[in-house]
């Protein structure tokens, strides 16, 4: 195992995905000279040249049209948006044709293409630059979408995602592309739609992803003080979404708390909430308990931001709810 930051794995694994197949490619705004926004795409340019790593306009409607296009000649493009905000210009293009292209040609033509980029907050970039979109992709037929929380899952993923024959949605964070964490020395991928369990536990289920998931993780190190144990689920996919996973863990603890950086309404917990009302309401002892941002744009405030988004004294308050303590 080798220790590198969230930027350098999702380099390495579309940097090896183009070593294996020359049919992948990158474009986007600043990908190449400047090596990416976030230098996710460091030292490709060099190393796989202009034609395969491309700088574009900025104009995500036409270039997500172009890539969306090359698919149908063989091509398998990585799109960068330099923020998923951005991503709303061209969602005409991911919506009404790449989501689209299988089911309306008959099956004469597939759509391996990934869109990826920065989701939700990242400190004080005001409303426009502050949204997560994630519930909004995965409400679509025809779209995977992914959003993994550290450095294993995300070039595990990203290289299945790059492999798939799906357009998939490729969601990552502003503030983790710093994060440090091991990963393989040789080649690995990970099935997209597969959850994992960071943290056994039996009284409460914590279902969540990205990187909010990270205030669970320091709610469950709290609440562990107290003598109640937490189960973290992270979704890492969250449409297919592994229904099997929450399940079962729900059956066990008998509890549900969903924490997602997303507006209260018709979001991914909201779905969660669902299921296992529908599917588990027998195992449960208390309501289920979801945690969002509050419902309105994101503030630029500082004092108002750290109000207006989820925190672990917010995961902590919910899991104490749910076991009525």
């Amino acid at each position: 195992m080798k220790t590198i930051q969230f930027r350098e794995a999702i380099c390495e694994a579309m940097s090896e995905e183009m070593r294996r197949d020359e049919s992948v490619y990158l474009m986007g705004e600043e990908v190449a000279e400047y090596n990416g926004a976030y230098k996710a795409s460091k030292g490709m340019l060099d190393e796989f040249g202009a034609k395969r790593v491309i700088d574009t306009p900025i104009a995500e409607l036409g270039f997500a049209g172009v890539a969306i296009g090359s698919t149908m000649t063989g091509n398998r493009p990585i799109v960068e948006y330099m923020t998923f905000n951005f991503s709303l210009v061209g969602i005409d293009q991911i919506i009404n044709n790449a989501a689209k292209i299988r089911q309306m040609s008959g099956g004469q033509f597939k759509c391996p293409i990934v869109f990826r980029g920065p989701t939700a907050s990242a400190g004080q970039l005001g409303a426009t630059h502050s949204q997560a979109f994630e519930n909004w992709f995965a409400n679509t037929p025809g779209l995977k979408v992914v959003v993994p929380s550290n450095p294993y899952d995300a070039k595990g993923l990203l290289k299945a995602a790059i492999r798939d024959d799906d357009p998939v949605i490729f969601m990552e964070s502003e503030q983790m592309y710093g994060d440090k964490g091991e990963v393989p020395e040789g080649e690995y991928i990970l099935p997209i739609g597969v959850a994992e369990i960071k943290r056994k536990g039996d009284d409460v289920t914590i279902v969540s992803f990205g990187k909010i998931i990270k205030e669970a993780y320091k709610a469950a190190d709290e609440l562990e003080k107290e003598g109640i144990s937490c189960e973290i689920i992270d979704l890492r996919t969250v449409r297919p979404m592994d229904r099997k996973a929450i399940l079962e863990s729900v059956k066990k603890t008998n509890r549900l708390v969903v924490l997602e950086e997303a507006w209260p309404f018709g979001n991914v917990a909201t779905e969660i909430t669902y299921l296992v009302q529908s599917e588990a309401f027998d195992y449960l002892d208390a309501p289920v308990v979801k945690i969002n941002t509050a419902d309105t744009p994101a503030p630029y405030s500082p004092v108002l931001l750290a109000e207006w988004l989820p925190n672990h004294e917010d995961v902590i308050k919910a899991v104490k709810k749910v076991l009525y303590k």
